[in-house]
């Protein structure tokens, strides 16, 4: 996984995706959760408990134990708690291999993956929220590869929308966006 030819730390990509994401969150009011999201059938809510859900599989997967239910009253500080747990976890130095059913992969891969998602649904978030938060084309440009090697034709429809046409000169941000199906990816 390279970016602009120097070598990607999946970890260093985890912690400033959780940090863009702990900025979209924070603008979360409790009674904005019914509001719609780009994830087309999702509302504000079940986002952020699919953002607790992944943080949660990635700290299973850094330390081989879940972090446990936390209180669905306040989803924001579920997800500061779970995403403070996550980057302890990475720091405490993850073990080189974890396992996903019986197959193993490779955390370097893992925290990659887990970056692209936690960033892209902090978007997400803050798009659902009303704010226009200005994606970081700088994590974009490390993002987009990893993007463009896990997500497949399969994946289509069912856990992404069909990739937006934007022009190959659009900067990264808006080709990580659109490439993963985000409608108004464009900056307003």
């Amino acid at each position: 996984m390279a970016g602009r030819g120097a070598v990607v730390n999946p970890g260093e990509l985890l912690e400033r995706s959780l940090a863009y994401a702990l900025g979209s969150v924070a603008v979360v009011g409790a009674a904005g959760l019914g509001r719609a999201t780009p994830c087309a059938g999702w509302d504000l809510g079940e986002l952020l408990e699919h953002l607790d859900d992944s943080l949660d599989a990635l700290h299973e997967g850094l330390t081989g134990g879940r972090i446990g239910p936390l209180p669905q009253s306040d989803r924001v500080c579920g997800f500061r708690t779970r995403a403070c747990a996550v980057l302890g976890a990475w720091a405490a130095g993850p073990p080189d291999l974890v396992h996903v059913g019986e197959r193993p992969l490779d955390v370097r891969v893992m925290g990659a993956v887990g970056a692209v998602e936690i960033a892209v649904h902090g978007w997400d978030v803050a798009r659902a929220c009303g704010r226009s938060r200005p994606f970081p084309v700088a994590l974009a440009a490390e993002l987009l590869p990893i993007a463009r090697c896990v997500v497949s034709e399969e994946d289509r429809g069912v856990r992404f929308a069909e990739p937006v046409a934007v022009p190959s000169c659009a900067p990264p941000d808006v080709r990580l966006l659109a490439f993963l199906g985000r409608r108004d990816s464009f900056p307003g």
